[in-house]
């Protein structure tokens, strides 16, 4: 498509997924309005932050904000990859980058290494847990998993972060066409408990919390401690648990919670076990939080030749689709199952 095809959005919301869409597009985008009502007007840091790591990440890419901020136009150059290396700000957390470059790395030039750091889990972004069990094993639907990688070499809790995460992705020729409607029956649960400069027994009340909901349903369930001291532990105290259920034909769905001040670790536990619960009620092949990657890949891939079951679709995944229309001219035919 050509360049000069310029698509003009109003508003922050939705702000990520349309830049990574013009990068992929090689489109034009223009975001106008960005929080103008608001007593703070333009864009946050972490927002900011965001348009440098797609800088970073092209080759040719212009970006022009505006003197108040309410205005953004990116002008899309070529996906590079290689070597990036990031201080991200504490606002968000490494996961809000890491979906980015998730979508973007496999169709780069070159190899992309990514060093981040900041805050590794919250409760708004996904976690770089759910990030290396779930959403980099559901690229092995697509062909893309081979060789990509997410080290996680430092834990940094909420507000002060310290956290750094290596993310490796090399490029793909093609996409393979997706075709995985039968969502199967949940064979077993793994997760992982984090605790970060807090005592270890915070871990292992997650676990024995989290296995006291789940094991009424399924009795193979594994909860991994991952306990963090010194300087590999970041610079706040935290402590929190993400969830993934495998299902027989490898779906994957996933539920987390991170702990907020004053939360006692059962309750923690106990919180995220029903969230998984939850998740697996919707059903589905890719759970409420990879909706939009099962839906970015498929368009990506081969014309009328992918093929998937969701449950519930989320505000986030019909906004995404109408996003995907406006950029790539991509519908999708949607039938509800019987």
């Amino acid at each position: 498509m050509s360049k000069r095809t310029v698509q003009q959005f109003s508003g922050h919301a939705f702000l990520k997924q349309r830049l990574v869409m013009a990068l992929l597009s090689q489109q034009t985008v223009r975001i106008d309005g960005i929080r103008a009502q608001d007593e703070n007007p333009g864009l946050r840091d972490y927002e900011v932050s965001l348009l440098r790591l797609l800088e970073q990440a092209t080759n040719g890419t212009r970006i022009v904000i505006s003197p108040t901020g309410t205005s953004v136009v990116l002008r899309p150059g070529m996906i590079t990859g290689g070597r990036i290396d990031m201080d991200c700000p504490v606002s968000r957390s490494i996961g809000y980058y890491l979906e980015a470059l998730v979508a973007i790395a496999p169709f780069g030039k070159d190899q992309m290494t990514a060093t981040l750091r900041g805050v590794t889990t919250n409760n708004v972004d996904l976690s770089v847990d759910l990030i290396r069990t779930a959403t980099l094993v559901n690229l092995r639907n697509f062909g893309l998993s081979e060789g990509v990688e997410l080290r996680i070499t430092k834990r940094g809790a909420e507000p002060r972060g310290g956290g750094e995460v290596r993310f490796i992705c090399p490029v793909v020729r093609a996409v393979t066409p997706l075709n995985f409607v039968d969502a199967g029956r949940v064979r077993r649960i793994r997760g992982i408990a984090y605790a970060t400069r807090v005592s270890p027994q915070s871990a292992n009340r997650m676990v024995e919390a989290a296995r006291g909901e789940l094991n009424r349903y399924i009795p193979d369930i594994y909860i991994y401690t991952d306990v963090y001291k010194g300087a590999e532990s970041g610079l706040s105290p935290g402590f929190g648990i993400s969830l993934v259920a495998e299902t027989t034909t490898g779906a994957l769905l996933t539920a987390e919670v991170c702990a907020q001040a004053g939360d006692a670790p059962e309750d923690v536990g106990r919180d995220a076990a029903q969230r998984l619960l939850h998740e697996i009620a919707r059903g589905g092949c890719f759970d409420s939080a990879h909706q939009w990657q099962a839906l970015l890949l498929m368009t990506l891939g081969p014309e009328h030749a992918a093929k998937t079951r969701f449950g519930k679709l989320t505000p986030f995944s019909i906004q995404y689709l109408r996003d995907l229309r406006v950029f790539f001219n991509t519908t999708f035919k949607i039938k509800p199952d019987n």
